[in-house]
């Protein structure tokens, strides 16, 4: 029952990277993301990831097992019903409907979406007796780095390769959303 932070690190950069995925597919479908845009999908993805373990561990006892049952299909629903809408964006053929905005709505369900693993590390951390606030910390400020990260290599490999990468981006988040569903 040593706590150790290695650990805790190398379990924050796998649950940033769904953020990571999803950070680097907006970036690239999105053209027009000022600075301060980017640094809210940082922003955002890191408070959930963040907030996301402390709600687990608080939530041990009482709602851990009914959560952690539906957490994979929630998710699942989420990234689906996104990435969907960017393919039929794409494929409709009318660029002025392609959305091309920043959303905080979007950017809240996508943090959420790729944050329920977390909520599954914060009763592990609970049961583990861990430190919470460091574990978090650093699971969130992992995630920070990692969806600041995606979003401005996917706004460098959209500028290159074009505008086809709404189709690609739907389809990751679908593929990131089966993979989720398939933890069941």
């Amino acid at each position: 029952m040593s706590f150790n932070i290695i650990s805790v690190f190398l379990v924050a950069v796998a649950l940033a990277m769904d953020a990571f995925s999803v950070s680097l597919t907006k970036g690239f479908t999105q053209k027009n993301l000022t600075r301060s845009q980017k640094l809210w999908y940082g922003i955002f993805f890191g408070f959930f990831q963040f907030m996301m373990p402390v709600i687990g561990y608080y939530c041990v006892s009482t709602v851990s097992f009914a959560v952690e049952s539906f957490a994979p299909i929630i998710a699942f629903i989420l990234l689906t019903g996104i990435g969907a809408n960017m393919i039929r964006e794409s494929l409709s053929g009318d660029d002025e409907e392609i959305t091309d905005e920043f959303s905080f709505k979007e950017v809240t369900l996508l943090a959420v979406a790729t944050s329920i693993d977390a909520f599954a590390v914060g009763i592990t951390i609970a049961l583990l007796n861990d430190p919470l606030w460091i574990s978090a910390v650093i699971i969130g400020v992992v995630a920070f780095a990692f969806s600041i990260a995606g979003i401005y290599i996917g706004h460098k490999l959209g500028d290159y390769f074009g505008d086809k990468f709404q189709i690609i981006g739907g389809v990751i988040l679908i593929l990131i959303g089966i993979k989720t569903l398939l933890r069941l």
